[in-house]
């Protein structure tokens, strides 16, 4: 017998969802040169803070910390 586990039921894909949302909300009212596309394809944390160093010319310190402020403990998955 095959129980799902927390990840797979279906609670728990619109939870990450709508958090994976919220994010890409946050980061495109942050960075509006992000697309939407830009934004759903991210990765991590520090393929959104490479992709501020090359979209806006930030210093790579200056753009950690924006992102860190950005997804507030957050993870990009």
């Amino acid at each position: 017998m095959n129980t799902p586990t927390l990840a797979t039921t279906p609670a728990a894909q619109a939870h990450s969802t709508d958090a994976k949302t919220m994010i890409g909300k946050d980061i495109r009212a942050k960075w509006d040169k992000f697309s939407d596309q830009d934004v759903r394809s991210l990765k991590s944390k520090d393929e959104l803070v490479t992709q501020v160093v090359a979209k806006y010319g930030t210093e790579k310190a200056q753009a950690m910390r924006e992102v860190d402020t950005v997804l507030n403990g957050r993870v990009l998955s």
